[in-house]
């Protein structure tokens, strides 16, 4: 069992992934985030991702769900919060 790299602080969605998004894909989701699986990222970003763990910066990850609907998942800074949105609520 893998365990969590960091907290994700109090979780919020936007109306946009409470619409389109399953509760079941986010909280899969959710849970990928948090053991630093980021996703469909670019490498560029999966790197940033990895240095922003040892520095205590932004975190970002992007998933796809089954019926094709990508969504991005953001963890702030300081660790307070997560977002779940649509790339186009931005």
């Amino acid at each position: 069992m893998t365990t969590t790299k960091f907290s994700t602080g109090n979780i919020f969605t936007t109306p946009g992934v409470a619409r389109h998004v399953l509760l079941g894909e986010i909280a899969s989701a959710l849970t990928r985030h948090s053991r630093g699986d980021w996703g469909t990222v670019g490498k560029e970003d999966w790197e940033e991702n990895e240095l922003s763990l040892t520095h205590g910066y932004r975190l970002f990850s992007v998933y796809q769900t089954t019926s094709g609907q990508k969504f991005w998942i953001i963890t702030e800074a300081d660790r307070s919060s997560t977002t779940v949105l649509l790339p186009e609520e931005y």
